[in-house]
Parts: C-alpha cells; structure tokens; sequence
C-alpha cells in the first residue's frame, strides 16, 4: 500500500517521502510504525546526533524514535494523513485524514494535530538564516 521514493518535499541529505501504490480511504489504517521509547531526561544525548530530527512526543515523560515507515513521513501544514500513538501496542498508527490516490505523497503535520500551524523547529532555523 505504500513504498519510499525520494521526495522534492524533503531538502534533507536523503530526499526520502512515502508514496501511496494504491489508492487510500480517508479513516483508512496506513500503517503501524513501532517505537523505541526512552525517558525524556535522555533525550540530551539524541540532540547530539542525526535522530534529534526523527524523534516524537510519546506521553508526558517520554520521547520515542519510531521505526519502519514512520520516520520518513514529510510535513504538511495540509496534511492527508495524521497519526494517534498506541500506548499498548508501542506503536503510532498512521491514519488517511483525507482519501489519497495511488501516486501521492503521504504527509502528515509534525505538530500532531492537523489544524496547528504553529511554526516547526525547521521552519525556524531557515528564518533564522535569513537574518
């Protein structure tokens, strides 16, 4: 249902996206992505490296890389798909918020919430930038 093919949304060092192969139905289950979670106290140490990037909220004291698919999901401030974690499963189940066709790029809005537009940590640094 889905495959990573490079994407002209990422400016990243690896150009990466997920590109829906069939067509999906808004509400529609995309995919399950587990999770290493660790303790928010430790998340020092991943600012250090590459995975500060990839790194979620995931509950009041913990933060969580995800695995599979769900690391390479691109943003969207009109996203058509979003994300609910499961706590029980380990897992962020990833969701079609809108029904997306065969071909298309998957995004979702980082902030968690599709409506929240409030600026992200990239667009921030690149404002930065510009002086």
């Amino acid at each position: 249902m889905i495959e990573v093919k490079t994407s002209t949304l990422s400016d990243g060092e690896f150009n990466r996206g997920v590109f829906a192969t069939h067509d999906i139905k808004k509400g529609q289950l995309i995919h399950e992505a587990p999770v290493i979670p660790y303790p928010n106290e430790q998340h020092v140490h991943i600012e250090k490296t590459l995975l500060e990037d990839y790194a979620f909220e995931y509950g009041i004291n913990h933060t969580a890389i995800l695995l599979g698919y769900g690391m390479l999901f691109n943003h969207s401030y009109t996203p058509n798909a979003t994300y609910d974690i499961n706590f029980t499963n380990h897992t962020f189940d990833f969701y079609a918020y809108t029904d997306i066709k065969a071909g298309d790029e998957i995004l979702i809005n980082y902030n968690g919430d599709v409506d929240d537009n409030e600026p992200l940590w990239f667009n921030m640094d690149k404002e930065l930038e510009k002086g």
